[in-house]
């Protein structure tokens, strides 16, 4: 699998996904400057964690209009799968490529623990190696996850099943006391209309192995993996 990680200004677990992939996947991983032209032949993009650009502006807005973004867009549009994660998911409603935005959390402090997620949607290129429901563990380090959008693009993102993820309790409930930051309707993560670009904000690289504590994150690059190799076949 060919997979490529942008790396912006202030990206901060690039690396940590680099291993992630490359531990799953068994290939090497290419490592895309944000002020490089294009993106090589890839068969998985990731936008990683951080706080690229220093988070001026607004969190993702000034990385969204990097030099590589264009050819992300251009790519993701033609088919290429997307995976942005925190800062990443940031990126992706800043650019376009999902709707709504990511604002300051409801607490207005930053947020960095473990939270359950339920998952909603186990048809996308990075999730259908879980199971629709099922509750998993992944930590967030963020300020601004809030997820926010008008009320008929949340409508449409339920009825069409593109929310991915959903902050929950231990039981799979979607709760206000299990919402770490105000997100609408518990969304931790979305996906676009043929669940090939998808943003969360908790970070699946984090928990990708029991060295670290937990490998509820594993299955989302498995996942992708699997995803790509059937595209192959």
């Amino acid at each position: 699998m060919r997979a490529s990680v942008i790396v912006f200004p202030g990206s901060n677990c690039d690396r940590d996904v680099k291993v992630a992939l490359e531990k799953i996947t068994g290939f090497p991983v290419n490592m895309v400057w944000h002020g490089d032209a294009s993106v090589p032949a890839s068969d998985v993009i990731v936008l990683p964690g951080g706080f690229s650009y220093g988070d001026y502006l607004r969190c993702g807005a000034m990385a969204a209009h990097s030099p590589i973004m264009r050819d992300v867009i251009a790519k993701a549009k033609a088919g290429t799968p997307v995976l942005g994660i925190c800062n990443g998911f940031q990126v992706l409603c800043e650019s376009g490529l999902l709707p709504g935005i990511l604002m300051r959390n409801a607490s207005l402090k930053f947020i960095c623990r473990d939270v359950f997620l339920r998952v909603d949607n186990d048809k996308t290129f990075f999730t259908k190696c879980y199971r629709k429901d099922q509750v998993i563990r992944l930590p967030i380090a963020h300020a601004e996850g809030n997820y926010f959008a008008d009320e008929e693009t949340l409508d449409r993102l339920e009825g069409e099943g593109r929310v991915v993820f959903r902050y929950c309790n231990a039981a799979g409930e979607a709760t206000t006391e299990a919402n770490p930051n105000g997100a609408q309707r518990n969304i931790a993560g979305i996906c676009d209309a043929a669940g090939r670009v998808v943003g969360l904000m908790p970070h699946p690289e984090r928990l990708f192995e029991l060295a670290l504590g937990g490998a509820d994150g594993r299955r989302m690059f498995e996942s992708a993996l699997l995803s790509a190799l059937e595209v192959t076949a």
